[in-house]
């Protein structure tokens, strides 16, 4: 392999970080939670649109620096949306094809995307498909899987070097509440969740790490059976987050706590942040969002302090079609009701009421 095309590639990608600053830190403006605080850090407002440009850079950067990849090297990979637009972006960046292996459910905007940077879409019916299909592309092109679902959690120095967690608790130092008591996260690779629990590990820090899993996903009954051969039948249909499979980024030793997050609360979520914030995100900032408010109502409750920080994960305009869709929602989730008035109850209280049974 030429040392002199891996060193520019490599110089391509340092000069694309140079030019970025970092995510914005959002409060919530929440006054009926007593001395606690809410935060969201927007990793929407990436280059490519979402947390997953992160991910992209490094799993970039990871096989470039192992010499998996060439001059000539088509990269191929598995996703749901996001990490195949992210990677579309810097394959370009370098000037490699990219092929991204996913769901025929995949949502259109993140499809037009990722053709808008050059890559192309390889479908498959089910989710659980895009592994085997990816592997056999890259076996069929001579090309290079770049498999996030298994690099994720090793791509990223996860000790401080610029990481979303290290970002996190830099920008957290002039707030109220500077060390986080929670931060939240969903996991889709579980890379992100994993660098944040190493992170706080690493540094000593008290803040715990709650994770947020959607339905049809195997990670949360994973964390509670330590069961590693867990599989589903069914697709998350929160794109981006959930899997049918205990994937091997997923690091559960670094997890505090988890929650399973119904669909429709996910939803509803995010209609009641856009009135909150006047913008629409994905629905994946909802179950994570959703979990921020479950722990608020807790801490409420046994009178504790504090803050919370989770992610907006991508902007919302890529999901007109389905999670702002009320026709799709109705043939997709379902009725939204039993959440929007937890919600509506959560703005007079604080606190998340039970769900009628």
């Amino acid at each position: 392999m030429s040392n002199h095309w891996v060193n520019q590639a490599i110089a391509l990608i340092d000069a694309d970080f140079q030019r970025s600053a970092d995510t914005h830190l959002i409060k919530l403006d929440l006054p009926q939670l007593s001395n606690i605080d809410i935060y969201l850090k927007d990793e929407s407002t990436h280059p490519t649109g979402s947390l997953k440009h992160r991910l992209a850079r490094s799993l970039f950067l990871y096989a470039l620096c192992n010499g998996w990849v060439k001059q000539d090297t088509t990269i191929i990979e598995s996703s749901s949306g996001s990490t195949a637009v992210s990677e579309a972006y810097f394959a370009r960046l370098i000037g490699l094809p990219f092929i991204a292996v996913m769901p025929k459910s995949t949502a259109k905007r993140k499809i037009e995307q990722i053709e808008f940077y050059g890559g192309k879409c390889h479908f498959v019916e089910h989710s659980s498909e895009i592994y085997a299909e990816s592997e056999r592309l890259a076996t069929e092109l001579n090309g290079h899987y770049m498999d996030q679902f298994t690099y994720a959690e090793r791509a990223t120095d996860w000790r401080g070097n610029n990481n979303i967690a290290d970002s996190i608790f830099h920008q957290m130092q002039r707030e109220p509440y500077p060390t986080p008591a929670w931060i939240v996260m969903s996991p889709g690779t579980g890379g992100t969740s994993a660098t944040i629990g190493r992170y706080i590990r690493y540094q000593q820090l008290a803040t715990q790490l709650y994770v947020v899993d959607p339905e049809n996903s195997v990670f949360f009954d994973y964390f509670n059976t330590g069961d590693k051969t867990l599989t589903g039948t069914l697709g998350s249909k929160i794109e981006g987050i959930g899997r049918p499979r205990v994937e091997p980024s997923f690091i559960a030793g670094v997890v505090d706590e988890m929650q399973k997050v119904a669909d429709g609360a996910s939803i509803a979520t995010i209609q009641w942040l856009e009135k909150l914030i006047g913008r629409k995100t994905g629905a994946s900032t909802g179950t994570n969002l959703y979990g921020a408010l479950t722990l608020a109502t807790r801490m409420q409750q046994q009178g504790q302090t504090g803050s919370i920080v989770t992610l907006i994960c991508d902007a919302g305009e890529r999901y007109l079609d389905t999670y702002y869709n009320q026709q799709w929602i109705n043939d997709n989730i379902g009725c939204l009701k039993p959440f929007q008035n937890q919600l509506n109850n959560f703005d007079q209280t604080g606190r998340l009421s039970p769900i009628a049974e």
